[in-house]
């Protein structure tokens, strides 16, 4: 299988429950929900996505085996990483164990829809490079096997095939999409994102006195945006 990704880069994950935590992103090409072209987006089944899928950029790339996307990856993550004896057993190298506590590395397979490419073997290289993988994912498409995070946010009337994981971040308001259907799925976290553009203000107000009334719901911040990351 050949690997189709927009772009590959190092920042602080913006939103939702590892918010802050230092991570290198692999953003993959393509959706099953929109085209990624503004003559598609009135009629595709998400129409407020803000971000740009299509194609590859200077550090994305076609990959023709995990191996190689996995490396590209790694190489991402600007920190010393050392084999240990779980490398030596198979596993890979892992970084250094005095600091493996306080900085673990940590790939966000996202898109698109990562999940139309993310597969088991690209998870095994990834944690053979010493990589964690969380998925961010539309959930639309099954989860492989060996994901460590899986944060699911449904789009409009998408069917869900995943019901569990992690987080559920839920862009809101969605009028086919609102908080009561996904509040009795088996996910650890809950977090209702405002809808970006002209009416944010009024869809974070909305939002946060959804979450006031229902507590179940935390309220998400897109902080990179706030801040001025990527």
């Amino acid at each position: 299988m050949t690997y189709t990704v927009k772009e590959i880069f190092y920042t602080l994950q913006g939103e939702g429950a590892n918010t802050g935590r230092a991570a290198v992103f692999c953003r993959f090409s393509g959706c099953n929900l929109w085209s990624g072209r503004e003559a598609d987006r009135a009629t595709a089944v998400c129409t407020f996505c803000d971000t740009d899928f299509v194609g590859v950029n200077d550090d994305g790339g076609r990959f023709s085996s995990p191996e190689a996307l996995a490396q590209a990856v790694a190489a991402a993550w600007p920190h010393a990483l050392e084999s240990d004896s779980r490398a030596e057993r198979g596993d890979g190298p892992r970084i250094r164990a005095e600091s493996a506590s306080r900085a673990r590395p940590l790939v966000v397979c996202t898109g698109g829809e990562p999940l139309l490419q993310l597969d088991e073997p690209l998870v095994k290289a990834f944690h053979r490079a010493g990589l964690e993988v969380a998925v961010e994912t539309n959930g639309t498409q099954h989860v492989p096997a060996g994901v460590d995070w899986v944060c699911v946010s449904p789009k409009s009337n998408a069917p869900l095939v995943v019901d569990r994981g992690n987080e559920l971040k839920l862009v809101f308001p969605q009028a086919d999409a609102m908080p009561d259907r996904f509040a009795a799925l088996d996910f650890d976290h809950f977090f209702l994102q405002p809808m970006d553009g002209p009416a944010l203000e009024a869809n974070t107000r909305e939002a946060l006195a959804w979450c006031l009334a229902h507590p179940q719901w935390r309220l998400g911040i897109q902080t990179h945006k706030i801040i001025g990351v990527r």
